[in-house]
Parts: C-alpha cells; sequence; structure tokens
C-alpha cells in the first residue's frame, strides 16, 4: 500500500470538550448540536475538501457540568442516515458503546447505514468511559475495566460475523428461475460465547465495501490491545510529536504481533488546528479561544467525569487532592490513575489539579496556513501519524482551513486531488474482507 495523509474531521455543535463558551460565539446556532442542516453543511464541506470521513462522537449519560454539545444532540446512526443522503463520498463514522448495546442491533443498525450511503460506514467502538450510563440502562454499577473491554471485543466478533450472514452473491433475484434468494448463501452466526449468545442471521446484505470499518481509541492498556486486535482506523490521544510518535509504534507493532498488517491500521491523531493570516494572529486568537473558554467551575464539574461523575465541588480546593483513585477503576480509569498521581507526585491540591490539567498549551497546529501545513506533513513523514481527526469551533474556521491549508497539502503531494473510491475502506486503503463462508468454500472446506 503507498501510504498517504487522512483527514477526518469530528463534529461538536455548540461545543464540546474543552469549548465550553463556544455556545456563546454568534457564529454558532444555539441549536447546532440538534440540527441536522448544520451537520450536513459541515459533512459536504469535508466531503468538497476531499476528506475521508466525518466522525460523530457520543455518550449516554450527562449532568449538568457537561460541556454544552453533551447536553442536547442527536444520536449518531440516526444523524449519519440523515447525512448520507445529502452526501456521496465521504466516509461516515458513528460511535456505539459496545457495553450498552447488542450485537444484533448493532450489527444491523450499522450495515443499513452502510446500504444507506453505499459503503461508507464505520463503527467507533467504545466501552463507555461514564460510570453514571448503568443507571440509565437498569444496572447498579458499570462493569469494570477488564469486563467492558473482554465484552468490546467478544461484540466486535459477533459483530463481524452477523455482517457475513449474506454472501456477496446470495440475492439473484431470478424470476425466470423463480428465486430472489440462494439459501445456500445465508448462514446463521449460533454464536456462544461468554457475553454472547446471538443466532442470527443478520437481515442486511453486503454492502459495496463488505463490511463497515471499525475505529476504535484505546489510551489503556486494555484499549490499545483491542485497537491492535480489531481496529482499522484508530483515533489517537495526540500530546507531543514525541509522545504520538511512541504510541504509533507501540500500536503499529501490537498489531503486527497480531498477524495483522500494520499497514491497514490508521492512526488518526486529534488537533484543533487554529489558522490566520500569520503566525502571530494565529497564536493570538489560540490564546482568545482558550479565554473564551477558561471557566473553572464547568472546568471542575468536568473533572468528575474521570471518577464516576464526582461531585469536586464538595471538597476544599485548597487543600490536597482527594483520594479518589478508586472511583477511577469503573470509569476512566487511565486518566483518573494519571491524574491521582501526578496529584500525589507533586503535592497538587485540588485546584492546582484543575489549573495543571487545563492550563494553555496552544495546538502544534497553530499558525499561518504554511505553517500549519509544515506542522501536518512533519506529523505525518516522521510517523507520529497517518493523518488527523481534525476538531474545528466554526464552520468559518473549517472553510479556513479547507480553503488554506488543504492545497498546501496537495501541492506537496500529501494529500488526495480527487476522490478514487466511493467507499471508506478504498479511502483509507483498507481491503475488502472475504466474506468467511466464501473463503471457506474457495478453500474446500467442508
Amino acid at each position: 500500500m503507498t501510504r498517504t495523509l487522512h483527514l477526518a474531521v469530528a463534529a461538536y455543535g455548540v461545543g464540546g470538550p474543552g469549548q465550553h463558551g463556544l455556545w456563546k460565539d454568534p457564529r454558532v446556532p444555539s441549536n447546532a448540536s440538534i440540527d441536522v442542516r448544520h451537520y450536513i453543511r459541515q459533512a459536504k464541506l469535508a466531503e468538497a475538501a476531499l476528506f475521508d470521513a466525518y466522525f460523530i462522537v457520543d455518550s449516554q449519560f450527562i449532568t449538568a457540568d457537561y460541556p454544552s454539545h453533551y447536553l442536547n444532540r442527536l444520536e449518531p446512526l440516526t444523524l449519519l442516515s440523515a447525512v448520507a443522503t445529502h452526501t456521496s463520498h465521504v466516509g461516515l463514522v458513528a460511535t456505539a458503546s459496545s457495553t450498552y448495546n447488542s450485537p444484533f442491533n448493532l450489527a444491523r443498525r450499522l450495515a443499513s447505514l452502510d446500504q444507506i450511503s453505499g459503503g461508507r460506514a464505520a463503527w467507533n467502538v467504545v466501552t463507555s468511559f461514564d460510570t453514571g450510563t448503568s443507571r440509565n440502562y437498569g444496572l447498579a454499577e458499570h462493569l469494570d475495566y477488564a469486563t467492558r473491554y473482554g465484552r468490546a471485543l467478544e461484540a466486535v466478533e459477533v459483530v463481524r460475523g452477523l455482517w457475513d450472514s449474506y454472501e456477496a452473491d446470495a440475492f439473484p433475484a431470478s424470476v425466470a428461475d423463480n428465486t430472489f434468494l440462494d439459501p445456500t448463501k445465508l448462514h446463521a452466526l449460533e454464536h456462544h460465547g461468554e457475553h454472547f449468545d446471538v443466532a442470527g442471521p443478520l437481515n442486511v446484505s453486503r454492502s459495496p465495501q463488505g463490511q463497515p470499518v471499525i475505529f476504535q481509541a484505546g489510551v489503556s492498556e486494555e484499549g490499545r490491545d483491542l485497537a491492535a486486535r480489531v481496529a482499522e482506523g484508530i483515533y489517537a490521544p495526540g500530546g507531543s510529536v514525541e509522545q504520538a510518535q511512541a504510541y504509533y509504534r507501540d500500536i503499529k507493532a501490537r498489531a503486527a504481533g497480531y498477524g495483522r498488517d500494520p499497514d491497514h491500521v490508521v492512526i488518526f491523531t486529534g488537533a484543533a488546528p487554529v489558522v490566520a493570516s500569520t503566525d502571530a494572529e494565529a497564536l493570538r486568537r489560540s490564546r482568545e479561544i482558550y479565554d473564551e473558554d477558561d471557566d473553572f467551575d464547568r472546568k471542575l464539574g468536568f473533572l468528575g467525569r474521570s471518577f464516576g461523575a464526582h461531585d469536586f465541588s464538595t471538597h476544599d480546593l485548597d487543600a490536597p487532592f482527594p483520594d479518589v483513585a478508586h472511583l477511577a477503576e469503573k470509569g476512566g480509569r487511565t486518566a483518573g490513575q494519571a491524574i491521582v498521581e501526578r496529584a500525589a507526585a507533586q503535592g497538587l491540591t485540588l485546584r492546582q489539579v484543575v489549573q495543571t490539567l487545563t492550563e494553555y498549551r496552544p495546538s502544534p497546529f497553530t499558525g499561518a496556513p504554511g505553517t500549519v501545513a509544515d506542522a501536518i506533513e512533519t506529523w505525518y513523514r516522521d510517523e507520529a501519524a497517518d493523518g488527523l481527526n481534525l476538531n474545528f469551533r466554526t464552520l468559518e474556521e473549517f472553510e479556513r482551513f479547507t480553503g488554506d491549508v488543504v492545497p498546501l497539502l496537495q501541492e506537496r503531494g500529501l494529500f488526495r486531488t480527487e476522490y478514487t473510491s466511493g467507499t471508506l475502506r478504498g479511502h483509507l486503503g483498507l481491503p475488502v474482507p472475504e466474506n468467511r463462508y466464501t473463503a471457506s468454500r474457495s478453500r474446500g472446506d467442508r
């Protein structure tokens, strides 16, 4: 496979993490997060710029302290089904929990999106970060880390098995032969595992890309292992270029260790570019954005997300950081443990933890168009990422990037100048998976 730069965009409506003040921007409609026309405009802009994918994040639990976009947003698969009818090439990535969905339901909904879009669907597999989600599904407790990731692995295996229910030529639809379905090309799964018992078959046929693409965002050991086993696209955490390179090497090596082709694991690093006429102007705007969002009480409230929605406002801000490590075990364990360990090592108070976690750090992709293009090229060529999953505060800022930075990437031969495929797998350089039953028949298995 010839390596090429990939670009995706994530939609956040009126403001996701770190964008607590975005809803106040007069350029952002107050109902943007539930206005399908807002998403369609974004997706069409991404497609006009030849982006690989359009990505919708999700969660199923909130408190009043969560970012504005979290409080009132559309369900991803419903949303992307509407977006699919207004686009023709850009990939459509939906986040859905393996912890709080049945594999059959997920397989059917994602296969339906894949059919509606003509082979552009993808599933971003999450295990549900928020511990409070369990109570929305009638469960007293959120599952522990090991159980959630074991369930996720099995869920992907079951979903992929269901997607193989029909072989590609299962529907001859021959009037002359009075044959709509070739029943020898329909297969029940009959899966009986640790977490799921699923008979199948699925009642949705294969799309032009064979199966939807699997995405995952693995940070913990369990998450990285799941990503290396099953993910075809990965949303990486970013950080410094050195941290991104270490993550990139680790995931590619793990994938190879599972007998997979590392080129078939496409790593997207999260990025929030700030583009202006000059570097100085971009840095000024970057600082302004930080100041617009610098709401301590909101940041304090959102800190609780890594600790089972714990209410930190009940603690003395200037006392040592409280002993809450146990609260992270069934939620954001990796992030929570890192926060606790850092606070203990540096003797930080609760106030100082909030301040240091959210201190001003300009994006490495901040500057004039040429500066931003240089940074993207460096990250790509130095194998810190195969591409970027971009986040923009407003449509105007997205348009600036697509109008000023993307052409520079194209001139340098880094990014496509036209779509050469109509499927997401085609954009990402991924093979179409062969139906397991077709492959078995080709091998002459009995």
